[in-house]
């Protein structure tokens, strides 16, 4: 525990004025529309109105959210800051420290929510448009925000919550210029270390060699290190593999629960009920015909078992029906 404990008070105050993506949030609308009408001039059709116009009303929402969630989330950082006796001083290299850690949490969370449907849940409306255009930096989900948990361990190192939070604000809005097809492929060094349009265009497509690669968020490297990385070498096709094909937000946002919740319900045992909430999303399919085929086996064995029963019954009945006869007419 630290001697001089950092109060909410004392954050806040440093925070004011400091909240990076509500402040950028106008430009980066006015982006979109820009690149737009760009695409209406030109006749390509990266962009769909209603999928658009989805995308700008889930990103409003989610700062909405944000902020209605901040007391909450700054309350945690305090906590686990506080914890710990140690920290790290706010001098420039710390700041670069910051973001190499938080953008190495970034790609082990992003990572495990592509491949546990839980986590998927959360994630998934950013990948449902079949669109690729600036509009989709602005879907990300409302129940997005639990994720935040991953990023205590960074905190735990001893960074300054102001510096981690102006930190994680650059590592988002990082995000947002990737998602377009205007720009193709960079020079080699930046494509090899930063995550750049053309591997973000490869995470989100559905081909089949693209499935679950280009996890990182501004470095690319982790990639390459984790073995996660694929180059673009054929033309992507986007969206998620089963569309879901509405425009609703509220569709978008839950309908991946609203899934999990009715196949937990479904499940005939705890095994399955855990494997529906915690599959790999790629895998869902084929767990579910597993499950299905276990139950289909102890169905028919039951059955079996239940006529075998009858059948002994019946041979016992006719047995002693027979008996009985005999004994009749002997008598």
């Amino acid at each position: 525990m630290k001697d001089n404990p950092l109060t909410m008070e004392m954050l806040l105050e440093q925070l004011a004025g400091l909240n990076i993506i509500q402040i950028a949030a106008i430009p980066l609308i006015l982006l979109v529309a820009l690149e737009w009408i760009l695409t209406i001039v030109q006749k390509k059709e990266y962009y769909n109105s209603l999928d658009t116009l989805s995308a700008t009303f889930i990103g409003l929402v989610n700062i909405g959210i944000s902020a209605l969630l901040k007391i909450g989330v700054f309350g945690i950082i305090l906590f686990f800051y506080n914890l710990v006796p140690w920290s790290i001083p706010t001098v420039w290299w710390a700041y670069i420290l910051c973001i190499l850690t938080l953008d190495f949490s970034r790609y082990w969370s992003h990572r495990l929510t592509h491949v546990n449907r839980f986590w998927w849940a959360t994630h998934v409306t950013h990948h449902n448009s079949e669109k690729y255009n600036l509009s989709v930096a602005f879907r990300l989900s409302w129940t997005q925000h639990i994720k935040f948990i991953f990023f205590v361990p960074v905190v735990l190192i001893g960074f300054d919550p102001v510096l981690f939070f102006i930190c994680h604000q650059i590592e988002v809005l990082y995000q947002f210029w990737v998602h377009t097809e205007y720009i193709r492929k960079l020079p080699a060094p930046i494509e090899y270390i930063f995550v750049t349009p053309s591997h973000h265009r490869v995470h989100h497509s559905t081909n089949d060699k693209y499935l679950d690669k280009n996890f990182g968020s501004t470095l690319i490297i982790w990639d390459r290190i984790f073995g996660t990385f694929q180059a673009e070498e054929e033309q992507t096709v986007y969206g998620i593999t089963t569309p879901i094909n509405s425009y609703n937000p509220i569709t978008l946002n839950f309908h991946e629960w609203k899934d999990i919740v009715l196949d937990v319900i479904n499940s005939r045992s705890l095994k399955e009920a855990y494997a529906m909430l915690f599959t790999s999303p790629s895998k869902l399919e084929t767990v579910k015909a597993k499950f299905n085929s276990i139950h289909l086996k102890e169905f028919e064995k039951a059955n079996k078992t239940d006529v075998n029963f009858i059948k002994i019954n019946n041979i016992d009945k006719e047995r002693n029906s027979t008996i009985s006869q005999s004994w009749n007419m002997k008598n």
